[in-house]
């Protein structure tokens, strides 16, 4: 069946964020930006220096990302058994900073300088702090301000109607209204007629 309207001959495209339209031009100065980092400092030092400092960066961000993983792997245990023998998990703990910290081991990990500096940076606890305190205050901003329809909702939804994350299948039968089956109600009538 058809409405009569027509159909317009390429469907609208949706409009992209800033965000998803700088990133990869962002992404190609960060590279160019790094090469030439390591260009300079091999012709001041030594092409023998830049290796080790990116071998260096390499294994330190890999111990940083093995301790920070078994810190959250400690606190998920912990909040684990807390939960089992009925005490409520306290908040915060151990596993404050360890996003940030694996972040940071990951861009140790990465071949260049600036990323090594990024890296470094993120495994100073005060600005670890500052950082998880921003984020937290931006994504609780955000999801006040989801629109209905949108995945920010849904959690924000999920959150209000189900704050104990329990969800329970199943149907309400209430015995106040009649079920509109043939024993329910009125007097019984025979079957064959």
């Amino acid at each position: 069946m058809t409405t009569g309207a027509s159909t317009p001959p390429h469907p609208a495209r949706p409009r992209r964020s800033p965000l998803l339209r700088f990133l990869p031009l962002g992404i190609a100065a960060w590279l160019v930006l790094e090469i030439w980092l390591l260009i300079v400092v091999a012709g001041a030092a030594s092409g023998l220096t830049v290796f080790l400092l990116l071998v260096a960066g390499f294994v330190l961000g890999s111990v940083v990302i093995k301790r920070a993983g078994r810190r959250a792997f400690r606190a998920l245990s912990e909040a684990l058994q807390q939960q089992q023998s009925g005490v409520l998990p306290q908040g915060g703990g151990n596993s404050e900073g360890n996003g940030l910290m694996m972040l940071g081991g990951l861009l140790l990990m990465l071949p260049g300088l600036i990323s090594d500096a990024l890296g470094l940076l993120l495994l100073i606890p005060p600005l670890q702090k500052a950082l998880s305190r921003y984020a937290e205050r931006t994504f609780e901003r955000k999801m006040r301000e989801a629109t209905p329809g949108t995945l920010g909702d849904a959690f924000q939804q999920a959150r209000i109607h189900r704050p104990d994350g329990k969800v329970v299948q199943g149907e309400v039968i209430r015995d106040d209204e009649p079920r509109g089956y043939e024993g329910d109600a009125g007097p019984r009538r025979p079957l064959n007629g």
